[in-house]
């Protein structure tokens, strides 16, 4: 979350990056800033009534100890009484506008990274790998694929809870258990540590990452208790390291963790929904990593690097685009998305976005570092990302492996499935 004070000192760098994002609420700015005004001379005239009560608690007392005259301190006790409902009208009103301050600051997004540009004429690719031509003549769709060898099956989703909900079955069920287990070994064999967390979240730790009231409608919500079921597993890992203050020689902090994510939004029926391609419930193995702001940027290539391994692991044709500014997450700085190919459908999927959040996200978590050599106490930088969401390295990996007869495994899962194919 923004500052009052970081949008007063930088009032028209804040506005170039929200006019980047195409945010429409600028005049939140003048509004925060006015009131910011309103309340330094409240807090003003409250210590100015602070510093006369204590005076005239002073007088009273003095008064008191040399037996002056009792009028005299009747007046002042009067005074006294005055001053209090002056400093708890004045506290009242301090109290308001910081919650409207705060009310409106929510509403804020993060401000770019300089290096993301307003607009592109299309998405800016920055990396790509792998063949996208298909080596069968028309290729089948996931969905076919499924009806012929059976992989997962919608309809019973739909019997157990509603659309939008999927059932993997036996051999798919284990390639779809061993991605998992293989995304959290890779994980874990580069220092990420791994958690294993609850997917119901409370309110805090849905606003203090920044997906609450952002992401609220999206987001399913449990009304008896309060709770709202995770949409990504960065919110309870993150919530992890919630008013935490390191030592700047113990980061970057590394952490992943496998959940179930869950959303709302499925979106209409269609091409870009059928089969596994958009579901209400998915899941998602997560890496996070919290560091020293002047290492973030190390840090963001680093995560880019790691996933980049895994998907040319799985020999599947992926690239990386840089989003523009009006993509961007609510709490996102700078984003790169992965997206892997599928022959079959003919279109490009996604299944990471690797974020840098700056320290908008750790003023909402409070999250800090304290520098070995100064003492300061200062916010830490905080970066999420996917590594990796399913179904879709499914779907890629069931259309870009098929043959006639069968679908093979990539290699690095064999140790996993114990299977070669699928028939």
């Amino acid at each position: 979350m923004l500052k009052t004070y970081f949008l007063r000192k930088n009032k028209e760098k804040v506005l170039l990056g929200l006019r980047k994002r195409r945010f429409k609420k600028l005049y939140l700015i003048d509004e925060i800033l006015m009131l910011d005004n309103e309340k330094r001379e409240i807090q003003i005239s409250l210590n100015k009534i602070l510093e006369n009560e204590n005076i005239l608690s002073r007088k009273i007392s003095n008064f008191i100890k040399n037996n002056k005259d009792l009028s005299q301190i009747k007046y002042l006790i009067n005074n006294s009484i005055l001053l209090k409902k002056k400093r708890k009208y004045f506290k009242k009103k301090l109290k308001n506008i910081t919650v409207s301050i705060n009310e409106k600051l929510i509403c804020i997004p993060n401000i770019p990274n300089d290096s993301v540009i307003e607009n592109y004429d299309k998405n800016y690719i920055i990396f790509q790998h792998g063949k996208t031509s298909s080596y069968i003549k028309n290729p089948l769709p996931h969905w076919e694929l499924s009806k012929k060898f059976r992989l997962f099956d919608l309809n019973l989703g739909s019997k157990i809870c509603k659309s939008g909900f999927a059932v993997y079955i036996d051999k798919c069920a284990k390639l779809h258990r061993s991605l998992i287990q293989y995304f959290l070994d890779k994980n874990t064999s580069n220092f990420y540590t791994e958690y294993s967390l609850p997917y119901l979240i409370n309110n805090i730790s849905g606003f203090s990452t920044g997906q609450l009231p952002d992401k609220n409608n999206q987001m399913y919500f449990i009304e008896k208790d309060n709770f709202h079921l995770i949409p990504t597993g960065e919110i309870p890992l993150m919530n992890c390291y919630r008013n935490k203050v390191f030592k700047d020689t113990d980061l970057p902090i590394k952490a992943t963790t496998y959940t179930s994510c869950f959303r709302r939004e499925a979106g209409s029926y269609g091409s870009k929904t059928r089969g596994l391609n958009r579901l209400h419930q998915f899941e998602k193995v997560e890496i996070i990593q919290i560091s020293v702001p002047e290492n973030s940027d190390h840090s963001l290539h680093e995560m880019i690097t790691h996933v980049k391994q895994i998907l040319k692991s799985l020999e599947l044709p992926f690239r990386i685009i840089q989003l523009k500014a009006s993509d961007l997450a609510y709490s996102s700085s700078i984003t790169y998305d992965f997206e892997v190919y599928s022959i079959a459908q003919k279109k490009w999927l996604e299944v990471s976005s690797i974020s840098n959040c700056n320290d908008f996200q750790s003023r909402r978590l409070n999250i800090k570092y304290k520098k070995k050599f100064t003492g300061e106490i200062e916010y830490c930088h905080t970066l999420n990302g996917s590594s990796l969401a399913l179904p879709r390295i499914l779907i890629s990996i069931l259309e870009n492996n098929q043959t006639d007869h069968k679908i093979n495994i990539p290699k690095v899962l064999i140790p996993y499935t114990g299977f070669h194919y699928i028939k």
